[in-house]
């Protein structure tokens, strides 16, 4: 052995036509939802914006004072981040084990409330999600616009001045004006960052 070179073979790759069909259909079912997955979620044509579309209040899970979930389909969930409006939050994300907090647990009530009162609900989506991939919208309960609902129950500060309009300048306007007339009437008890 000492005197002999080693000769070095090259595995041949062969492939059956097991593995081929196996590699085609990974390529089938995933690649498709990968770039799925890449693409934005403001691309879904289906979710028209600028325009108040109807939603079965049945389909609505209120998450907090500023947040719902609407259940479309099974598979199709959209998240929608309440414009105009901050409410606090429910649990403080450093310690999520802690309790309830007691502002936060009253704007999700009020919430529960009144979508469970409405006889109709619509939504009013922007153009643009928020930065985590949520819909930006407003709800209307009964044509009432639920952020102005929101802050005259000082359950809510608003955030029109901070983060603007959205694209929605009627709307904006009208949380504006019951943020000033709540002010007027005695006080801002709503600042969503407080607990």
């Amino acid at each position: 052995m000492h005197g002999k070179p080693v000769e070095k073979r090259e595995r041949e790759i062969t492939r059956t036509p097991h593995a081929v069909s196996a590699s085609a259909s990974v390529v089938v079912w995933v690649l498709p939802l990968a770039l799925a997955c890449l693409a934005p979620p403001w691309a879904d044509a289906a979710r028209p914006y600028g325009a108040r579309v109807a939603v079965d209040r049945e389909r609505v899970r209120v998450m907090d004072g500023d947040t719902a979930e609407i259940r479309w389909s099974v598979a199709d969930v959209e998240t929608v981040r309440v414009l105009g409006i901050d409410t606090a939050e429910l649990r403080d994300r450093w310690d999520p084990k802690r309790a309830l907090s007691p502002r936060g647990a009253e704007a999700r009530g009020f919430a529960r409330g009144a979508f469970a009162v409405a006889t109709g609900v619509e939504l009013l989506r922007s153009a643009r999600p928020d930065r985590y991939g949520r819909t930006l919208g407003y709800f209307f309960l009964d044509g009432r616009n639920y952020s102005v609902l929101i802050l005259e129950a000082r359950l809510a500060g608003e955030t029109i001045t901070r983060f603007g309009d959205n694209g929605l300048p009627v709307e904006a306007r009208e949380v504006l004006a019951a943020a000033k007339r709540v002010r007027a009437a005695g006080g801002d008890r709503g600042r969503g960052s407080q607990r």
